[in-house]
């Protein structure tokens, strides 16, 4: 029987390539989005992946799309903790809610996916978590503060939580982007693209699929004595 992977975050960007990854790779997956109807619906057309619409930072619908999820597919033996948010400021000129509508749903989330998750994986004694951190959450970044934190505390979640999964068979993972040429990063003046691309030693954007074959790797058979860790992929822009 297939395993069934939850790619929240999974209709766009980064999300989208962990999605059709995993279903490729032979996964019933499931995508979660927040919002953008349209492009929710055009990727379940195209791709054939079902999609289901809640915000991670709300902890009862978590629970209640994770219900909803399983009841379809069965239960999740992956997840992956993708959707995130930017509300970019210089830390003078962020504001309480900058700041925490950021920790809602690149941390809080966090917590919020993976604790309903968790008794089943516990139960069934495997389980594959995930996380997409990013480069900014390693080495920091102006006018980040928000989401620095966030990602970084994304890593501590990760290292703790390997600990207490790892004698029932679940391993839990992060990944740390570097700048990936989403539709986001591609709008950005070309200027300030050109900018981001001269700090990177390989000389290109990383591609959303780089980061989805991770995904595939660390929720692989292949990947049961890797758990605590990090993914470092950024081309060389930041060595830990």
């Amino acid at each position: 029987m297939s395993r069934t992977a939850l790619v929240t975050g999974g209709s766009r960007g980064i999300g989208a390539a962990i999605s059709v990854a995993l279903k490729t790779a032979g996964y019933n997956v499931a995508a979660n989005y927040a919002g953008n109807d349209e492009a929710a619906a055009k990727f379940t057309a195209e791709t054939g992946i079902p999609t289901y619409k809640w915000s991670v930072a709300d902890y009862d619908a978590c629970a209640a799309g994770i219900a909803k999820v399983e009841a379809d597919l069965g239960p999740i033996d992956v997840l992956v903790n993708n959707a995130g948010i930017t509300r970019d400021a210089p830390f003078h000129k962020m504001t309480r809610q900058q700041w925490q509508e950021v920790m809602d749903t690149n941390l809080s989330g966090v917590f919020n996916m993976t604790h309903p998750i968790w008794p089943g994986m516990r139960d069934r004694k495997f389980g594959r978590v995930i996380t997409i951190s990013s480069i900014n959450g390693q080495k920091g970044q102006f006018g980040q503060a928000n989401y620095s934190a966030a990602k970084a505390g994304d890593l501590g979640f990760t290292k703790a939580l390997a600990q207490e999964g790892a004698r029932a068979g679940i391993t839990v993972n992060a990944i740390c982007p570097g700048y990936i040429g989403t539709d986001m990063v591609m709008a950005v003046p070309e200027k300030v693209r050109e900018s981001i691309i001269a700090q990177i030693p390989v000389g290109r954007l990383g591609e959303p699929e780089e980061i989805a074959r991770c995904v595939v790797f660390l929720a692989s058979n292949d990947a049961g004595f890797i758990t605590g860790s990090t993914i470092t992929a950024n081309g060389g822009q930041f060595f830990v």
